[in-house]
């Protein structure tokens, strides 16, 4: 933290001394294993302390209700889906969805098209319509104040159509085409990430 740390995940998807990861797992439920260990539930505590972000996004079923429980910060999961559309373990349920709108938390949408189709395959031929689905999604969910984009640029496989961050303007013609407003679209694009970092780090 006195370096600039801001944000921290207490797990990729694997188990580690704080708790336990979703594995890559479609279809499946992120209900895959135990909660949070005491160590855990400390560094969450640390976290609020010192105003840094706690990313939800690779927990599961039970780190998550465990953070829920424990955390005084918004919820946050920066690269994340709707399970509802897309069943990978990976992904949100309505409840884990409801927690964070509770919360005043907020949801990235994740590019990999393992997480966005509707089959669960890594397929880089994946339009640009799925990833607007999965937004009209979480914004019913959370809304408009609780999306955003959360990418995955780094590893994983994206649909071809945006390829990397120079093909984003596509995602966001797609969003101005299903209707959305230049104000949400902002929203969407980055607004939200600074109000959020505004209030999850003071």
């Amino acid at each position: 933290h006195a370096a600039g740390l801001l944000s921290l995940g207490v797990v990729w998807s694997r188990p580690n001394a704080f708790g336990h990861g979703v594995p890559f797992r479609f279809p499946s439920t992120p209900d895959t294993g135990p909660g949070l260990t005491d160590a855990g539930k400390g560094l969450v505590k640390a976290c609020n302390q010192l105003g840094i972000m706690v990313d939800l996004s690779h927990l599961n079923e039970k780190g998550f209700r465990d953070v829920a429980e424990i955390s005084d910060a918004p919820l946050v999961a920066t690269h994340s889906n709707v399970h509802a559309i897309c069943g990978h373990s990976r992904n949100l349920t309505d409840w884990q969805l409801g927690a964070i709108r509770e919360s005043g938390g907020m949801v990235g949408l994740n590019f990999a098209t393992g997480f966005l189709r509707e089959d669960g395959r890594m397929n880089a031929d994946t339009s640009v319509d799925i990833m607007v689905r999965h937004v009209d999604s979480l914004l019913q969910a959370l809304g408009e104040n609780g999306v955003g984009l959360g990418s995955d640029f780094d590893g994983a496989m994206i649909p071809a159509v945006i390829g990397d961050v120079t093909g984003l303007p596509k995602l966001l013609d797609a969003f101005a085409a299903r209707g959305f407003g230049r104000a949400l679209i902002e929203k969407i694009a980055y607004r939200n990430w600074i109000n959020m970092l505004e209030k999850t780090i003071g």
